[in-house]
């Protein structure tokens, strides 16, 4: 994120001594400095002062290939998914389900049932993306906490070790459900609606007042046996670390995890139908993410709310369906995930113009991710499609 937030205690000079303090005053050693950063030493980056040496590894496990494995890899169909028929599982990690993957991300959902206690989980290899559409709880991390519940986005970078817990009472009466986005560049804002400094600027849609940041620094000095699973190279590797990963006593810079409430996004609108870049959220090198939320239609007196047909020639589109009254399509859900491959064209169902005009507003909420090289369908993802999709704009 391109602001800065520090937390805890740091030394006053970066690279220098930082003593620990006894009850009696006296100094016991040292904190051990750790430069958290990607991009080699020009990207985002933080400094933690850890307890104990964040590189004492006590043992290697087992590794388990976790390469998704794709179904189809040259798609030329639209598609649906029901979402919700994926099969929720106890484990977190257990839960993800990739549905689609290219060479930059891997796409997915995840219905966890239980929080994560007995580990320590890090992505090596992506930035993750966590959208919360049911439950909520309290993302830990080894820089503080986030709160989470509906509507939240998690953004984590790569490297980042953390835990989910979820609230009891959700766990015991809701199912949690997540869309979960890898991505192998960094989750930034979207550059238009920054300037030169890295400020949001006056026209979007969101500012840094809507972040939340991480806050009630853990710090656990404890040694022992810790299990961190790390995920590198499509494995994901279990190592015994010889002390607790929550062990930072400060940390500042401007990489570290934060949250986003889509409820805080503030839709742009126009006399006229408004194109989806009005409605993005994240970027990277090699896709964007949107946000479609309630907001006022077009107000020309001529105005079509709907959106106009489109060719996706330079991106596929996904969009998955949160809540609300999906106006632009039939037959849609919560939980709903379409697909809209380059290369075709595609607009609003039959009958969904005609019924936009004279239309006020939409109660909506989506997440849709464009990316820009093709995506390939897994082996579960082809479990939930519903098949007919591609022939819903038939007007028979």
């Amino acid at each position: 994120m391109p602001f800065y937030h520090t937390l805890g205690q740091i030394p006053p000079k970066r690279h220098t001594q930082f003593e620990k303090t006894a009850p009696s005053g006296s100094s016991s050693g040292f904190y051990y400095e750790q430069l958290f950063g990607t991009i080699g030493f020009e990207g985002m980056s933080s400094l933690l002062y850890h307890v104990h040496r964040p590189t004492m590894v006590r043992e290697m496990l087992d590794s388990v290939d976790v390469t998704p494995k794709v179904a189809v890899g040259k798609n030329m169909l639209s598609r649906k998914l029901i979402g919700f028929k994926i099969e929720p599982a106890n484990d977190f990690l257990d839960s993800r389900v990739p549905l689609l993957i290219n060479n930059d991300l891997i796409f997915g959902l995840a219905a966890p049932r239980q929080s994560m206690t007995d580990y320590f989980y890090k992505n090596a290899d992506s930035d993750e993306m966590l959208f919360v559409h049911r439950g909520s709880g309290k993302l830990r991390t080894l820089f503080g906490s986030i709160p989470f519940q509906y509507g939240d986005y998690l953004v984590i970078p790569r490297g980042t070790i953390y835990q989910i817990e979820f609230d009891t009472a959700d766990l015991e009466q809701h199912q949690p459900r997540l869309l979960y986005v890898e991505s192998h560049s960094p989750i930034y804002t979207p550059k238009r609606y920054r300037n030169q400094f890295g400020q949001l600027l006056e026209h979007s849609p969101f500012c840094e007042r809507d972040i939340v940041r991480p806050a009630n620094l853990e710090t656990h000095d404890e040694t022992g046996d810790f299990l961190i699973k790390i995920k590198k190279q499509g494995s994901l590797h279990s190592l015994v670390y010889a002390s607790h990963p929550f062990d930072v006593v400060g940390w500042d810079g401007y990489n570290f995890p934060y949250s986003f409430s889509m409820l805080n996004f503030e839709p742009i609108t126009g006399r006229v139908h408004q194109p989806p870049p009005v409605h993005q959220t994240f970027q990277t090198d090699s896709f964007v993410v949107c946000s479609f939320v309630p907001r006022l239609y077009d107000y020309h007196p001529k105005a079509i709310p709907a959106p106009y047909n489109h060719s996706n020639i330079d991106s596929d589109e996904v969009i998955y369906y949160v809540d609300g009254d999906f106006m632009s399509r039939n037959d849609i859900a919560p939980g709903h995930i379409t697909l809209h491959p380059g290369g075709i064209p595609h607009g609003p169902a039959p009958g969904a113009m005609e019924r936009s005009i004279g239309k006020k507003e939409t109660q909506e909420y989506a997440v849709m991710v464009d990316t820009f090289r093709p995506l390939m369908l897994t082996e579960q993802a082809m479990k939930l499609d519903d098949g007919t999709y591609y022939k819903s704009w038939l007007d028979l």
